[in-house]
C-alpha cells in the first residue's frame, strides 16, 4: 500500500507541528518534526550566535531520513525546504499566519529582538511560500491560513480528503 509523504512549511509559529502531529495521528501516517529529529540525533554542523541557535547539518538530516521517505506515509515539519529533494514529497503545505497572531506567538515562545523581527519579516515577505515555489513543483505547493483553531479544523479536513484520495488514486 503505497501513501503519500507530506511537508507542513512555514515560518516559526505558524502552527506546523500542532498540524502535523494531528494529521499523522488522523490519516495514519507517520510523523517527522526536524527540529527534534536534529536535537536527538545532534544532526548540527555549528551554532548561530546571533539568533541563539543551533546550525542544521542537512546533509545527515538528508541521509537520516532517505530511507523512511522512500517507504512514504512520512509527513515532515520543518521551517525551510529548500534543501530536501524534490522527489521526497507528494504535496507541500506552506501554512500562513497573520503578523498580530504570529506576534505573540513568537513572544510567547521568548523570541525577541532581530530573531523576533526577521521572522515577521519572513512571513510578511512570504520566504518560505517563495522557497517552497522555487523549489518544489508548483501545482504541489499549497499556502493554507492558520491563524484559528476554525482553520486547524479547516485544514486537517482538506489534508486528509487530499491523502485519502491521493492513496485511491495511487494503489
Amino acid at each position: 500500500m503505497r501513501r503519500p509523504n507530506v511537508l507542513i512549511t512555514g515560518t516559526p509559529g505558524v502552527g506546523k507541528t500542532t498540524l502535523g502531529k494531528e494529521l499523522a495521528s488522523r490519516a495514519g501516517l507517520s510523523y517527522v518534526n526536524v527540529g527534534d529529529l536534529a536535537k536527538e540525533g545532534e544532526l548540527y554542523e555549528g551554532f548561530d550566535e546571533e539568533y541563539d541557535c543551533p546550525i542544521l547539518d542537512e546533509d545527515r538530516v538528508i541521509d537520516e531520513l532517505e530511507d523512511r521517505m522512500s517507504e512514504g506515509g512520512v509527513i515532515v515539519d520543518y521551517h525551510g525546504c529548500d534543501f530536501f529533494p524534490e522527489r521526497w514529497f507528494h504535496i507541500v503545505f506552506v501554512l500562513r499566519t497573520e503578523n498580530s497572531f504570529l506576534y505573540d506567538r513568537l513572544e510567547s515562545r521568548g523570541y525577541t529582538g532581530k530573531k523576533l523581527q526577521d521572522n515577521i519579516q519572513c512571513e510578511i515577505f512570504q520566504t518560505l511560500y517563495e522557497e517552497a515555489v522555487l523549489s518544489y513543483k508548483k501545482e504541489i505547493v499549497h499556502q493554507l491560513p492558520s491563524n484559528t483553531p476554525e482553520d486547524l479544523e479547516r485544514n486537517l479536513d482538506q489534508i486528509t480528503q487530499w491523502i485519502e484520495q491521493w492513496m485511491k488514486d495511487n494503489n
